[in-house]
């Protein structure tokens, strides 16, 4: 009984042991799991954050994330330590410690270091970035914690919460975020592009001395929120902004909030409203507010538009949103560089046109403009003393009269007035949210020329005879209307009224608006209608535009030029004193006009008149006359004389091209082009009918620097190829054919020949030839990438072929082949094919060459023999290399050697590492049949290729190795093969890999250097083969 108690005792005991042990367990499991994926700060020395091991800080609220950012898309590879919105997706990020030094690998770590400081180290240990504390013994204090203002705070773990020695607010990025204060010394500089966090150009501050917001591109300002002796009073910045950035120290107290809000419809001016709110200065420049409320959205931002950049037009220089070349200079004014101004580079701004300071000043009426901060304020009377005061002194450029209003108190306030004596800047039209009436001052001449000029109407400058009423210009030109009150000036037709924008007196022309009824974004859009108008108006040209403030809506500009008007009208003779030697007459329809004088005749264009005697209207119309009707005579009769000599010289063309066109169809013909084959001489008489220039050997001689070694590319089977430079710059492969080689001499009718007949793209091109006592010469077009073995077989160019590359190169030579044995007037034979006779030009195309070899077959004709097998070992097919016997099969088995030659990159007589395996065939046909076709890949394709279409050549080049030939393919079938994704390609049989077997006759094998057509193909041999039989008596090709 005791001993049974004891136990029960003991496994109580164990079970409360047990269950301690667990639940402390699990314990320290959750408090590992919270520190390792919930924490916010970094101790020393354990605490850090590793770029590989996507670790980050979140803050306690998890409103923000640190860690380490990779911009997307990036061209290269660059980390930055960076905070941003916890979850946004994309990051929205809003601070960078090292935006000006990025890892560029995945090897960074941000830890607390034993001096006290935090740092960023790259994979080697060096440090890349560090808040740059002095040096402290005692590093375990220090810590660094993320909080949930997006704040990043370090310091002594004690004092952290009230007194940090380093924060992020204080080294802003481009974001400013709520707890932020815009003091002079902080400032926020915009990333380098959307992508890239470097230091871009847009630097965003407070100008404390003229108590404004700056942006500034480079040393150039680009942005201001407008001077003022109170920020509350800025017309640029919405108050709640300011109030924002100044950390909400800004007194509220005289602003309700209805007009706060009318202002700025933002949040109110709760600081608990702007935790949810950023500001951004963007990479092109311009400041953006923030707010989310279930998602993100642009409240405000500046500049706003074209005309809201600072000074946008230069001095004296008016911006206007609604027109498509936006900056013109004030009347009275011209562009200080015409050159740039023409290019659309304002920043010159302009200059006055005449000097002021005198009794034909006046002052230029501009309604609702935006004006610079002005010079001088003061308190006047009224309007006229403002003129008054401004007149008094000559550097006064500009005036403005702002009449008093009752103040919040309701206590009225005194009239002002605003004076301008040094430039004009940031000048805007059409400035509706407190725009001023400004007054600038002008001389009498520059505005109004004649007397009988209207007055300017705002910033334009209406020239003689455009009318705006029956006081001013020509009655015929009387279209116009003038808003004194707003400055418009607007043309009139029977369509309707429509803006003026510009008028150009030099060209006699003006530009009016009208809205495009066609969507501004719409990728297709109707033609723009035909404007009626009517004399002395006509229509030269018109234009869509799309509004910068209203993107969605089209504008049409119409051009309209003017007629030159007839003589002034007049009412008495002053009116004619601004046209000298004219005096006031009425004229045959009863209409009084400022006739010229005897000896003078009136000029429209110059608007004068002219001396030149009074029959000068009448004499030049008979002189006219008279020339005219001699021209025609003269003329006519040369026409006459070049037709009758064209007819005759066209009857002797045609019957010269008739007989050419019968000696070409002649040499046409196959059997004729197998006869000149054949024949043992190229008289002058064969020259006829071939379709290739010649060229004459001094020119050769020229181009090639007379054969010099300087200008040797290789040498080739039958003679040496150079390369040669004619006028123009034309560079032209040249083959210099053995004068003592047979074999020369039938590569050379083959080439001149047969090539001449064939026009395929992956096919060289004969150039020209030249034959000259025992010099024969061929020239190609020049290849600049040479032959494709310089490239599969060397290592390092070899990686310049991607699979892309190579797959297009076998499918161009298959149809090139596809060519040569059945689509060409002639159907030819290569006998030659290897990769050493396939070029590439600047593209990388392949080209088939040297058609020294080639036979021609007549009609229907598929195969032939010959007794003297001329070829290259490793290419030859077995039964032309043991029995002479070659047709288009012949070619599609050498096809199949450069397919597997280019999949693989070894040539087909090499090294396999393979006791069984002595060809690349073999080799090939190995792996094959132990479905290990793979490790033929080129080492260079493992990564970029195509598995798919790679099996896909590799059984293509298969079926074409077959020992037997009535199983190989057509080329036809190869292309198919090649080019469907779908066919289904038969299984392979064995493959005619061993090629030498016992031969019936005697044979010799003689090693050659190859050669490319134009350049050394490689540093290793090639073996090409000649094997002479005893079967027949008679000797074939």
């Amino acid at each position: 009984m005791v001993r049974r108690g004891l136990n029960q005792r003991d496994l109580c005991a164990m079970h409360s042991m047990l269950s301690t042990v667990f639940f402390s367990y699990a314990f320290l499991l959750c408090s590992s799991l919270l520190c390792c994926f919930a924490r916010d700060t970094i101790t020393y020395p354990r605490g850090s954050i590793s770029n590989r091991g996507e670790e980050t800080l979140v803050s306690a609220g998890k409103r923000f994330e640190l860690g380490f950012y990779t911009p997307e898309q990036g061209s290269v590879y660059e980390s930055y330590v960076a905070i941003w919105y916890h979850r946004s997706n994309p990051p929205i990020v809003v601070w960078v410690a090292n935006r000006n030094k990025p890892l560029l690998d995945d090897g960074g770590v941000l830890a607390v270091t034993g001096d006290g400081n935090l740092k960023i180290f790259d994979k080697n240990g060096h440090p890349v970035w560090s808040t740059r504390l002095e040096s402290t013994s005692k590093p375990a204090y220090r810590l660094a914690k993320l909080l949930d203002s997006g704040n990043l705070v370090f310091g002594d773990s004690n004092t952290l919460l009230t007194t940090s020695l380093w924060q992020s607010f204080e080294h802003p990025t481009d974001t400013f975020l709520s707890g932020m204060k815009m003091s002079a010394h902080l400032k926020l500089i915009s990333w380098r592009s959307h992508l890239d966090p470097k230091e871009g150009n847009f630097t965003f501050q407070l100008d404390e001395e003229r108590n404004q917001f700056v942006i500034s591109d480079g040393s150039i300002k680009h942005w201001t929120s407008g001077e003022s002796s109170d920020f509350l009073s800025s017309e640029r910045m919405p108050d709640g902004i300011v109030y924002f950035l100044s950390n909400f120290t800004r007194s509220f107290k005289s602003i309700s909030a209805s007009s706060l809000t009318s202002k700025f419809k933002g949040p109110n001016l709760s600081t608990s409203d702007y935790n949810n709110t950023r500001i951004r200065l963007d990479f092109e420049g311009e400041l953006q507010y923030w707010s989310y409320n279930t998602n993100w959205s642009k409240l405000w931002w500046e500049p706003r538009d074209k005309c809201s950049v600072f000074n946008a037009c230069g001095n004296f220089g008016s911006c206007n949103l609604y027109n498509s070349l936006a900056c013109r200079c004030l009347p009275g004014y011209e562009p200080n560089s015409q050159e740039n101004w023409t290019k659309g580079d304002f920043s010159g701004g302009c200059i006055r046109s005449s000097a002021v300071c005198g009794k034909h000043d006046t002052f230029l009426s501009l309604k609702m403009m935006r004006v610079g901060q002005q010079d001088t304020k003061f308190v006047v009377k009224d309007e006229k003393q403002c003129r008054e005061e401004c007149f008094r002194t000559c550097r006064c450029q500009a005036h403005s009269f702002v009449k008093g209003r009752v103040n919040r108190d309701r206590q009225p306030s005194s009239n002002s007035c605003l004076i301008w004596m040094d430039h004009l800047k940031d000048l805007q039209e059409d400035y509706s949210d407190g725009g001023l009436d400004l007054f600038v001052r002008v001389t009498i001449a520059d505005i109004e020329p004649k007397s009988k000029s209207c007055e300017p109407c705002g910033i334009n400058v209406i020239p003689y005879p455009l009318s705006t009423g029956s006081h001013c210009g020509d009655p015929m030109y009387f279209s116009f209307n003038c808003d004194n009150s707003t400055g418009k000036l607007s043309f009139k037709t029977h369509n309707g009224t429509y803006n003026v924008t510009t008028i150009n007196p030099d060209r006699r022309t003006f530009v009016i608006q009208e809205k495009d009824v066609d969507d501004c974004n719409a990728s297709t859009r109707g033609q723009i209608r035909k404007f009626n108008t009517s004399f002395p108006f006509k229509m030269n040209a018109s234009k869509r535009w799309c509004d910068s403030n209203n993107s969605s809506q089209g504008l049409v500009e119409i051009d309209i030029g003017w007629e030159p008007p007839p003589e002034p009208v007049c009412s008495s003779s002053s009116d004619c004193d601004d046209w000298p030697n004219s005096t006031c007459n009425v004229t045959g329809n009863g209409t009084a006009r400022c006739l010229c004088n005897s000896n003078f005749w009136w000029d429209g264009m110059a608007l004068n008149c002219v001396h030149g005697g009074s029959s000068r209207k009448k004499k030049p119309l008979s002189l006219i006359v008279g020339v005219t009707i001699a021209c025609v005579i003269v003329l006519s009769s040369i026409f006459l004389y070049i037709c009758i000599f064209m007819r005759k010289k066209s009857k002797r063309r045609e019957s010269q091209q008739n007989t050419e066109r019968n000696a070409a169809l002649l040499y046409g013909t196959e059997k004729r082009v197998k006869n000149l084959i054949d024949a043992e001489e190229f008289n002058e008489e064969d020259k006829k009918g071939i379709d290739v220039p010649f060229f004459d050997l001094d020119s050769i001689l020229a181009a090639t620097d007379y054969f010099s070694e300087a200008n040797k590319l290789g040498r080739g089977g039958f003679g040496p190829v150079y390369k040669g430079k004619f006028p123009g710059g034309q560079e032209i492969a040249i083959k210099r054919l053995s004068s003592v080689s047979g074999q020369g001499l039938e590569e050379f009718k083959n080439e001149v020949i047969l090539i001449a007949r064939l026009q395929h793209r992956n096919l060289v091109r004969l150039v020209g030839y030249c034959i000259k006592g025992e010099e024969k010469i061929l020239l190609y077009e020049y290849m600049p990438n040479k032959s494709l073995d310089s490239f599969i077989f060397d290592r390092d160019l070899g990686m310049l072929l991607n699979w892309e590359m190579r797959f297009d190169i076998i499918l161009g030579v298959a149809r090139g082949l596809l060519y040569l044995h059945q689509d060409s007037r002639l159907r030819i034979i290569h006998r030659d094919m290897k990769t050493s006779n396939i070029l590439l030009d600047a593209e990388m195309n392949p080209k088939i060459s040297d058609f020294g070899l080639a036979r021609m077959f007549e009609g229907k004709q598929t195969e032939g023999s010959t007794n003297r097998v001329v070829g290259t070992y490793g290419y030859m097919s077995p039964e032309y290399a043991l029995d002479g016997l070659f047709s288009v099969k012949s070619d599609v088995f050498s096809f199949g050697v450069v397919v597997l030659e280019i999949l693989s990159g070894k040539r087909n007589t090499g090294y396999f590492n393979s006791d069984e395996a002595q060809s690349l065939l073999a080799y090939a046909w190995r792996l094959w049949r132990e479905d290990k076709v793979l490790d033929l890949m080129d080492e260079t394709l493992r990564e970029i290729c195509n598995t798919n279409e790679f099996l896909r050549c590799v059984n293509a080049a298969l079926l074409c190795v077959q020992d037997d030939p009535s199983d190989r393919p057509t080329m036809s079938n190869v292309v198919v093969m090649l080019s469907s994704e779908t066919a289904n390609l038969p299984v392979p049989k064995n493959p005619a890999f061993f090629i030498r077997r016992g031969l019936s006759g005697t044979a010799s094998c003689s090693s050659k250097q190859g050669t490319g057509l134009f350049g050394t193909a490689s540093s290793s041999s090639k073996q090409e083969t000649s094997i002479d039989t005893t079967i027949a008596s008679d000797e074939g090709r």
